[in-house]
């Protein structure tokens, strides 16, 4: 059985509701509304995670390579836990997780960057995010071939939600969005430096 899944998602429960005292505590200003910079990038970056925490454990089941696991399970772990914040800040501020907004409107203008004219096709809403297809791929690889391509996926995932998260660093003036789209950044970015020296270990030309 997933004991680590279970664990996880009990885990994210009691963050999320750790976030909302937390934000309670520390914030005095009004909620953010629903066409916020700070809604929109929970939610969008909530269903970002979800990704991300799916894949991760699509490739525990494809292969025993304990460094890959080990870094599956950290991903999946570290992102459950940060969607349960955001979904959290969601309920307290008396909004829906989801909205009819289109997958980052909240960066509309010049903050946008490289999600500007993106179009969501075969389940990717929004940059960085595997396709259905592509998904459908690490379901069915095995081994190394499904190191490589967890690999690959994750990078350029971990890539759109860096770009996500700046935006949010950028345009938003509410210090625990700030604080927790800043540590996405960094941690993301590292682990991006892990990923590509992982598949430089297998034979595999890094993903820019």
């Amino acid at each position: 059985m997933w004991w680590p899944a279970v664990a996880g998602a009990v885990l994210a429960l009691c963050l999320a509701v750790g976030a909302v005292l937390v934000y309670s505590s520390d914030e005095a200003g009004a909620a953010p509304g629903s066409s916020s910079v700070e809604a929109g990038f929970c939610r969008d970056m909530a269903v970002h995670h979800q990704q991300a925490v799916e894949m991760s454990f699509i490739v525990r089941d494809r292969t025993d390579d304990e460094d890959v696991r080990a870094l599956a399970y950290d991903i999946a772990n570290t992102q459950a836990n940060q969607r349960g914040m955001m979904l959290g800040w969601l309920d307290m501020w008396g909004l829906r997780p989801s909205s009819g907004n289109a997958p980052m409107a909240w960066m509309a203008g010049e903050h946008d960057g490289a999600h500007a004219g993106y179009e969501p096709h075969d389940g990717s809403l929004m940059p960085g995010m595997a396709t259905n297809t592509e998904l459908d791929r690490l379901r069915a690889a095995k081994g190394r071939a499904a190191e490589v391509l967890y690999l690959q996926l994750m990078i350029k995932h971990h890539q759109g939600g860096v770009s996500m998260a700046q935006g949010a660093v950028d345009l938003s003036d509410n210090k625990q969005i700030d604080r927790l789209a800043g540590t996405m950044v960094n941690g993301q970015k590292t682990e991006i430096d892990l990923m590509n020296g992982m598949l430089r270990e297998r034979g595999s030309d890094p993903v820019t």
